[in-house]
């Protein structure tokens, strides 16, 4: 077995405004953009992470050093607090990373786990402890929580999905890879896969800036899972009627949907390659959120 709960070395990393090459970091710079994920970020995402329970945690959260100075104090305040630890960096590679976590991490257990969230999400009071508790044979496996809920507007859906964004790496410290060492969905081709299932275990929030999210999964009532994240799920009990329809029509539709959307990915992943897929997507966004932005100024 590779290692202990005791000896786990469990850390968050969250590319909060990391700058990014192409015409998406037009978008990532905006006023508007910063302030928006800020507000998303103090109300689903920091509180999650504190209020994680039965587990030691290291957060990372990585910032533009070109970022408003009233961004950097509310980081700041964060770090005071002992919640997390904001670094400055213009990019991020794998040595970067490996640097900045001997620094954070510095009396070392046997395993290094390494968890990918985003800005704008949160994560259920027990998810860090669920993943801590896993151990393995192998040297390196990715572990997923694949149980989670979508936040979008005055809804909520609980969705299953094996190779979801708040992807983890457990390894040793002997030259690790992390969790951003592939995209999300594509860490099982690298590495082995181990699934945790059980309740939701993270919250992914859909709004208007969203780079990539939609609204996925079934439509459930807030009051079965409020008890489990410490964030406000704060949205109306749907009637009867409501979830018949989005069982019978609306969620057999996104399912379609999804479907054909990584069908098309896995088509253009093997075309394009990684470097310029991930190129044609950005500035596929980006457009997108410029004309968004432009429709409501």
């Amino acid at each position: 077995m590779l290692g202990s709960v005791s000896s786990v070395d469990h850390v968050i990393l969250t590319r909060f405004n990391l700058p990014t090459a192409g015409v998406e970091s037009l978008v990532r710079a905006r006023e508007g953009w910063l302030r928006e994920r800020t507000e998303l970020f103090d109300r689903y995402c920091a509180p999650s992470v504190a209020a994680q329970e039965g587990a030691r945690v290291t957060w990372i959260v990585y910032l533009d050093p070109a970022s408003p100075q009233w961004l950097l104090d509310r980081m700041k305040t964060h770090a005071d607090s002992g919640l997390l630890h904001p670094i400055l960096r213009e990019k991020v590679g794998l040595r970067e990373l490996r640097e900045d976590l001997a620094s954070v991490v510095t009396n070392r257990g046997e395993v290094l786990l390494t968890t990918n969230l985003d800005n704008d999400d949160g994560l259920a009071v027990d998810f860090c402890s669920r993943l801590t508790a896993v151990t393995t044979e192998h040297p390196r496996a990715a572990v997923y929580v694949t149980n989670g809920l979508v936040l979008a507007g005055d809804s909520l859906f609980r969705i299953r999905d094996r190779r979801n964004a708040f992807c983890s790496v457990r390894e040793s410290w002997d030259s690790p890879v992390t969790s951003w060492s592939e995209y999300h969905n594509e860490l099982h081709r690298v590495m082995p896969t181990i699934e945790l299932g059980g309740a939701p275990g993270w919250l992914q929030v859909v709004h208007g800036n969203n780079v990539s999210n939609r609204i996925r999964g079934v439509m459930v009532s807030p009051a079965a899972y409020r008890a489990a994240f410490a964030v406000r799920l704060d949205v109306p009990t749907p009637n009867r009627k409501a979830l018949l329809i989005d069982r019978a029509l609306k969620s057999p539709l996104r399912v379609g949907r999804d479907r054909g959307r990584a069908v098309a990915r896995s088509a253009a992943l093997r075309v394009l390659g990684k470097e310029r897929y991930g190129a044609s997507k950005a500035a596929l966004h980006a457009a997108r959120s410029r004309l968004r932005h432009r429709s409501t100024a």
